[in-house]
């Protein structure tokens, strides 16, 4: 909703703010310089890119405009499976806490939030460091740096699309150049002509520049920082698995250990003290009452 608000703010003030000042709307209309721009844009994009980025630049694309980052009810749900797997730790045998991690599609705890079992990345990132939990052969610093490592990984993975989208926008006003400079080599061609005939496509190859900087600053420059905080909004939530695991791996209550995940949390979507708890002594026991859960806690 906001990337829609803000292109129409953006089209709005600088198209009529033209008109307003005299200019005719029409003069702006010269699809073969927009045909050159962006032609010229998306080729060099697709040869500086490999096709998983091409790809995942698409889905980048698409999350950041309908929003798809994790809301507080996402983080609240990810703090409820992670207590279902340290209460399980504390209370079951190795066996029985294995087949959560080896099989979670067939795990009561996460199906009890089917939103985190359809994110298979984030699901894999957490039955993979709880395995090595169970194991119990690591140490605390030795899966923290492993996890420090990965995490910093996928961040790099997940931001392709951030960096392809920031060198598209930056070649942008340069390939406008080049389109209004091949418009400059047209209207040479004909000096001959009356000057209204020169004038009008002396206009068209300045429209060049004005659209290779507007598409620029105006369009793929904010969409490529949308989709960077959408991402790293994404990203975060791998942080708030490592702080609540590590918190339980150095011997800390499962509610404890939840409470150094949630303060990994942007203050703008952190649930409260009392929103966890609900959470996870209700949702993060399915196989078990309230009253058990928080004295299995």
């Amino acid at each position: 909703m906001g990337f829609i608000i803000g292109l129409i703010v953006v089209l709005g003030s600088m198209l009529g703010g033209f008109a307003a000042m005299g200019g005719h709307l029409e003069v702006l209309w010269q699809p073969f310089e927009y045909v050159i721009i962006c032609g010229t844009s998306i080729g060099t994009f697709i040869i500086a890119n490999p096709t998983a980025v091409l790809k995942d630049t698409g889905a980048a694309v698409k999350e950041a405009i309908l929003g798809k980052a994790p809301k507080q009810k996402n983080y609240l749900d990810l703090l409820g499976v992670l207590y279902g797997l340290m209460r399980e730790q504390r209370n079951k045998s190795r066996a029985q806490v294995e087949a959560h991690v080896d099989n979670p599609q067939e795990s009561e705890i996460f199906k009890a939030f089917p939103d985190i079992l359809k994110d298979k990345e984030l699901t894999t990132f957490v039955c993979d460091y709880f395995r090595l939990i169970i194991i119990g052969n690591a140490r605390p610093h030795e899966i923290e740096s492993l996890m420090d490592e990965e995490i910093n990984t996928l961040v790099r993975d997940k931001l392709k699309p951030y960096h392809a989208l920031t060198s598209m926008a930056d070649g942008l006003p340069a390939i406008g150049i080049v389109a209004a400079v091949l418009g400059v080599i047209k209207a040479m061609g004909a000096l001959d002509q009356s000057p209204e005939i020169l004038g009008h496509f002396i206009g068209a190859a300045l429209v060049g520049t004005f659209a290779g900087i507007f598409f620029s600053y105006g369009f793929v420059g904010p969409l490529a920082t949308m989709v960077k905080t959408n991402r790293e909004k994404r990203c975060r939530v791998n942080i708030i698995v490592k702080q609540t695991l590590l918190a339980f791996l150095n011997g800390a209550m499962p509610q404890i250990a939840l409470e150094h995940g949630r303060k990994a949390i942007s203050t703008g979507y952190r649930p409260s003290i009392d929103a966890v708890e609900n959470q996870t002594l209700g949702g993060g026991a399915p196989a078990a009452g309230a009253a058990e859960a928080q004295k299995a806690a």
